[in-house]
């Protein structure tokens, strides 16, 4: 059952200041599934927010795409980042600690779908469309 569906039309500048915004709302533990196509700003997305969470806007966050995930410890606490492009079959979500972290940590994950049964159903799905050169629309589905 969706609580909450939250529709933005950003350019990239005002995803910036929405992840500023959002990074404010966040759990300290569970899943962000983000959604989108190649190129649709979900890593983007993604460091604005933690750099926002984290109270550090010069601190480097790497995409995760080739390692899979990149551990941030945070003053308030750990978080993860998962790149599941890569990733062949669901059941290395069990072998990367994914389903153990999400009890624990707030983990950010590109790629969900990659999961396959594994993918939660208590989450928040962020969905990232790329609607002109310059601007995106982000969707935000809160399961309650």
């Amino acid at each position: 059952m969706i609580a909450s569906m939250l529709t933005h039309h950003l350019t990239e500048a005002e995803l910036f200041s929405f992840a500023d915004e959002f990074a404010k709302t966040l759990p300290k533990a569970g899943l962000i599934a983000l959604w989108g196509d190649l190129g649709a700003g979900k890593t983007t997305f993604v460091r604005r927010v933690i750099q926002s969470f984290s109270g550090n806007f010069e601190l480097i966050v790497s995409s995760p795409t080739f390692n899979l995930i990149q551990i941030y410890e945070l003053p308030n606490g750990e978080l993860w980042h998962c790149d599941l492009y890569r990733m062949t079959c669901p059941d290395e979500c069990l072998e990367l600690g994914l389903l153990e972290a999400m009890s624990d940590v707030l983990c950010f994950v590109e790629w969900p779908e990659r999961m396959g049964a594994y993918l939660p159903k208590n989450r928040t799905d962020i969905r990232i469309n790329i609607t002109g050169d310059q601007s995106r629309e982000i969707i935000i589905l809160k399961d309650a």
